[in-house]
């Protein structure tokens, strides 16, 4: 069945109660069949209408003419839509039931019911965004702060996908002249041009290497900085997920083992988003609840992007803070001194030689004055992204895994081209290197793609979108 051929629809408004709600369809019957569910008081069809501009009216239902709701219709006609496609958007009360009444009617009508993601993939699928871009729609409906959207918008403004076009027309530039030799096989590559042949693969690396080594920046703006506040028992973690939160998040008592389980929240710094967790104190226990709760500090701190290692500033280290700086050894840690309000210096510089010995960051913080809060989000920034911003060339941030591996398969084979050239081997060789390239960076914006692909980019919008 080719899923260009009939028209979709779908709710494109978030499920709840609000002033408006919009259902949308998009394919060459689309105005025909909202014409069929459509009355204006003036006896005015869709189908007469100009594109891109407003009727009034009602929803029926053709089979009694009885009114389901009030409505303001737009209709667009192709190409210029988000689909390139007829594209209608029905303006109705935003409660769920004439949302549901109006696509209902339009389902009887001739409609189909839009898969996840469906007008996005048409959009791609004829030729008004690539998939790069594509893919940015749902990272900008995704964004926890302006910073994760401004990249977002970047990437679906084509800022990404110009970025890979243009290396691969340099690729596709040495290629051609690799080919060329092999074309004319009387003619031997001289070693000057083979070398500056070299130097041409060698700037594309380069580039290559500095889109890939920003993507744990990027990943980060895409989808948050997963972050475990450790310790003992009474350390004050709680008081400092509280005190970066600025709200009362977590439960506070002065008695040992208060937190049980994991408590998230997001946190904002600087356009960093972060998943910040307030954990269970590790320490031997006895306590089934307890356990459980250690049990999963200790997988809090496995899966954390950084850890931010908490221990009480008034007092010595014991055993139970040695195996905390144990637990942490191999993770991006902070370590912070709480209760600043109250420390001993001489303690202080005791177990400062012993962390300094780690060489990881050491923050002095009051959770209950907040002295020292702004200090340890500086650090936790610093931590998560180079100094002078995320890395990228001209601005280009990867923030997408599969954009990655693309980008680093791209990466390989023109190494591989690189060393084929420099190690005599057939041209050949180094020509099947080179297009390995280019289709590698094809896969980024759809040239080279396969369903199987598209499905699971498409499956993680909503539908309507």
């Amino acid at each position: 069945m080719n899923y260009l051929d009939d028209t979709i629809a779908a709710i494109s408004t978030a499920t709840g109660e609000g002033g408006i709600g919009i259902v949308r369809l998009s394919g060459k019957d689309a105005i025909a069949v909202a014409d069929k569910v459509f009355s204006s008081p003036k006896t005015k069809r869709l189908k007469d209408a100009k594109s891109h501009t407003v009727v009034y009216g009602f929803i029926i239902d053709p089979s009694n003419n009885e009114r389901i709701d009030e409505v303001l219709v737009t209709v667009m006609r192709a190409p210029k839509t988000y689909t390139k496609e007829d594209v209608v958007e029905i303006n109705c009360h935003g409660g769920m039931l004439p949302l549901r009444k109006t696509l209902d009617m339009l389902l009887k009508a001739g409609a189909r019911l839009a898969e996840p993601g469906e007008f996005t993939k048409r959009a791609f699928l004829n030729g008004r965004i690539d998939l790069s871009q594509a893919e940015a729609v749902i990272d900008v409906i995704r964004s926890k702060t302006e910073q994760a959207e401004r990249l977002a918008l970047q990437q679906l403004e084509g800022r990404l996908s110009g970025r890979i076009e243009g290396i691969k027309e340099r690729i596709a530039n040495i290629c051609a002249h690799v080919e060329a030799y092999i074309d004319f096989p009387e003619e031997e590559i001289e070693t000057p041009v083979k070398d500056a042949i070299i130097d041409s693969m060698q700037a594309v690396t380069e580039d290559l290497t500095a889109l890939s080594k920003g993507y744990d920046e990027g990943k980060f703006f895409r989808e948050g900085v997963s972050t475990a506040i450790v310790g003992k028992p009474n350390v004050g973690k709680s008081s400092l997920l509280n005190a970066l939160l600025q709200k009362d998040r977590a439960i506070v008592t002065e008695m040992p083992g208060t937190t049980r389980d994991v408590i998230e929240d997001y946190l904002n710094i600087n356009g960093l988003p972060l998943k910040i967790m307030d954990t269970a104190g590790i320490r031997e226990t006895h306590d089934l609840a307890e356990m459980e709760g250690v049990k999963r500090s200790l997988r809090a701190i496995e899966g954390a992007d950084i850890v931010i290692a908490v221990f009480d500033g008034s007092i010595p280290f014991d055993n139970a803070d040695a195996e905390v700086i144990e637990k942490v050894k191999d993770k991006k840690t902070i370590f912070v001194f709480n209760k600043s309000d109250s420390l001993d210096e001489r303690v202080i510089r005791e177990n400062l030689s012993i962390l300094r010995r780690s060489n990881i960051p050491t923050i002095k913080v009051s959770a209950l004055t907040g002295d020292g809060i702004d200090t340890l989000k500086d650090a936790v920034y610093s931590l998560c992204i180079s100094t002078g911003g995320a890395a990228g060339v001209e601005d280009v941030i990867i923030t997408n895994i599969r954009h990655k591996q693309s980008i680093d398969n791209a990466l390989k084979s023109i190494k591989e081209a690189a060393e084929a050239l420099r190690g005599g081997q057939p041209l050949e060789v180094a020509a099947l290197f080179l297009r390995e390239s280019l289709d590698s960076l094809g896969e980024i914006v759809g040239i080279v793609t396969t369903e199987d692909i598209l499905n699971r980019i498409f499956s993680e919008f909503c539908i309507g979108k």
